[in-house]
């Protein structure tokens, strides 16, 4: 699978050359021979099982688009948790406004540093953005080094969200401390629900993404089947194009021959008058 998603222009162009080859031999046998009829039934064949497997590719294709839209996501959820925090820090924790309001900053920075920069979750979704299976599909540009790509593919399949589940936002002890400050302060209790909100929101988001790289990594040789699939297509398009310039050129040949313009035949009166 490796092989063949590697060198997918190789690939393509070996194959058309050799149905190149193969139209040349053809070249000579004249238009209507069998050996003609043969090529333009290998190119319907071919042609047919390359339509097919587009259907599945354009599934694929779909199903990919939803991991571009899933990865937005959790961005999105991404940066609205980092901006939470950062605002809460920002308002009630320089310096803290009583001991309860402590807990709810040390818990915000706990789960700040859940998903710092240098840790798994932010790692995670720009990895199955780099890496996602359809980036395979380059022809010339823009490929990667292959053990950077196998690299960062290890690390998303090694990413367990279950590790980021065990941290709740709504612990015994923070819960408490927001029932105290709901009587003293509302306005830091309802601001940490909202931050523990947009927590919750992105470990969501972070875990449909892992389903989907899963499911778009289980489907991966629906790619494979693609370039096959062009390959045999490279392979029958010289056919079917010889088959084309040969009926072209015996139409076009001084001996071919012409079309005869039919004329009636003479009346019956004018052939008596010339009786």
């Amino acid at each position: 699978m490796t092989f063949v998603t590697e060198n997918q222009l190789p690939l393509l162009i070996l194959f058309f050359l050799i149905g190149s080859v193969g139209t040349g031999f053809l070249f000579r046998k004249p238009a209507g021979h069998r050996a003609w009829k043969l090529a333009d039934l290998v190119w319907v064949v071919l042609g047919g099982i390359g339509a097919l497997v587009a259907v599945l590719a354009g599934l694929y294709t779909s199903d990919s688009s939803r991991l571009d839209r899933q990865i937005d996501v959790a961005y999105a959820a991404s940066s609205a948790f980092d901006r939470d925090a950062a605002r809460f820090r920002l308002r009630f924790c320089d310096p803290a406004y009583d001991r309860d309001t402590g807990v709810l900053c040390e818990k915000v920075e706990f789960l700040s540093a859940s998903t710092a920069s240098n840790t798994d979750l932010p790692l995670f979704i720009a990895v199955t953005n780099e890496v996602a299976p359809l980036q395979g599909l380059h022809f010339l540009f823009g490929r990667q080094d292959k053990d950077e790509m196998e690299e960062m593919a290890a690390k998303a399949d090694a990413f367990d969200i279950e590790q980021f589940l065990v941290f709740t936002s709504l612990d015994d002890e923070t819960q408490t401390a927001i029932d105290n400050m709901r009587r003293k302060v509302p306005a830091i209790a309802g601001d940490y629900l909202i931050l523990a909100q947009s927590y919750d929101e992105l470990i969501e988001q972070v875990s449909k993404l892992k389903d989907e790289w899963e499911y778009l990594q289980a489907n991966a040789h629906i790619l494979v089947l693609q370039i096959v699939a062009l390959c045999l297509v490279s392979f029958a398009a010289p056919f079917r194009l010889g088959k084309s310039i040969v009926e072209l050129r015996t139409t076009l040949s001084p001996g071919a021959p012409q079309e005869v313009t039919e004329t009636a035949p003479d009346s019956p009166s004018k052939a008596q008058t010339d009786s």
